[in-house]
């Protein structure tokens, strides 16, 4: 399914810390991947889905593929606001539009794709995202109709 814009937004509040900086003071540039990470799996969350709970339903959500671009650096200390928008909801896979933006001043900082997977725990096979899964994607990111990419 192929989701529309939808009303219902969600960002991750997230600080940086050192630890997420280069000498400069600067986040290091993998450390955007672990913030949208986060912001996925407070996403999921959010919609009344822990990732342990479903690990333990035999489900896991790897990421397949990533794309990320960088605008302008996040800094020591500065509050971080992460979207996590499903772009693309297929029978085994969601494609995740993400931004991180600086919260005081909403300045675009790095933004990305993400194609995630739903597999199995033991086998890492692809399997069916379970339909209380997809109806809770489906109504905040308003999918329609369906997509001719499926994993």
């Amino acid at each position: 399914m192929r989701a529309q814009n939808g009303d219902q937004s969600f960002a991750h509040r997230c600080r940086v810390y050192y630890e997420d900086t280069d000498a400069g003071g600067i986040v290091y540039y993998v450390n955007y991947l672990k913030f949208m990470e986060r912001a996925r799996t407070e996403r999921l969350r959010e919609l009344g889905f822990a990732q342990s709970q479903l690990a333990g339903e035999d489900l896991l959500f790897v990421v397949h593929s990533s794309e990320a671009r960088y605008h302008a650096p996040a800094r020591l200390d500065d509050e971080l606001l992460v979207s996590a928008e499903v772009i693309e909801l297929n029978r085994a896979s969601l494609r995740f539009k993400q931004q991180v933006r600086r919260a005081t001043d909403a300045t675009l900082l790095c933004e990305g794709q993400f194609l995630v997977a739903c597999v199995r725990t033991n086998s890492l096979k692809p399997r069916a995202i379970p339909e209380t899964l997809r109806v809770a994607f489906a109504a905040v990111s308003g999918a329609g109709k369906q997509s001719k990419q499926e994993i």
